[in-house]
């Protein structure tokens, strides 16, 4: 795809060096005003040329998604809604760094690609806290998953209404 949109790139500025050398000899040996009706003129070709070969909008943001995934790889386990997870959280602090863990059960996985999110939900001093993460944000340092869940539903928000021990979720061993 890189190469296609150099070669997209390279048409563009072949048309515009071209509609220069019309618009140079032109100005030699025309007035002004023929001058301005001549340049107009060349350049609706140009554009219509610079659109044949572009890439779609859906395109471009797939080839843009898999450019940054692959320049900035990160070993990602496989995560699962109703995996409880630790997320290793970057906190700045001043001039200071350090990771803090979150550890959660997955309620749900949204997006794909460089957008994922996942919603991990936990129960901290009696209240239900839930955080959204962007997988691949620099903010999270690791994500490890603690242990697999067994559930039959792609959102867990059925949760959030329970107490206790009615918040567990039984364990899965196949994977």
């Amino acid at each position: 795809m890189a190469a296609e949109s150099k070669d997209m790139t390279d048409d563009i500025q072949n048309v515009e060096i071209q509609s220069e050398e019309v618009n140079e000899a032109a100005s030699a040996e025309a007035a002004p005003e023929a001058q301005a009706s001549v340049a107009v003129a060349e350049k609706k070709p140009a554009a219509a040329k610079a659109t044949v070969g572009k890439l779609s909008a859906y395109a471009l943001m797939q080839a843009f998604e898999a450019e940054q995934i692959a320049k900035n790889p990160k070993e990602l386990p496989d995560i699962y809604v109703g995996d409880t997870v630790r997320v290793g959280v970057r906190i700045t602090e001043g001039n200071k760094e350090r990771i803090q863990p979150y550890e959660g059960v997955v309620i749900a996985k949204r997006h794909g690609g460089l957008n994922e999110t996942i919603t991990v939900r936990r129960i901290f001093q009696g209240v239900g806290v839930e955080r959204v993460f962007m997988i691949h944000s620099p903010q999270v340092a690791s994500i490890k998953v603690e242990r697999r869940g067994k559930v039959r539903r792609a959102k867990l928000f059925y949760l959030r209404d329970r107490v206790g021990k009615a918040t567990r979720v039984k364990q899965r061993f196949d994977r």
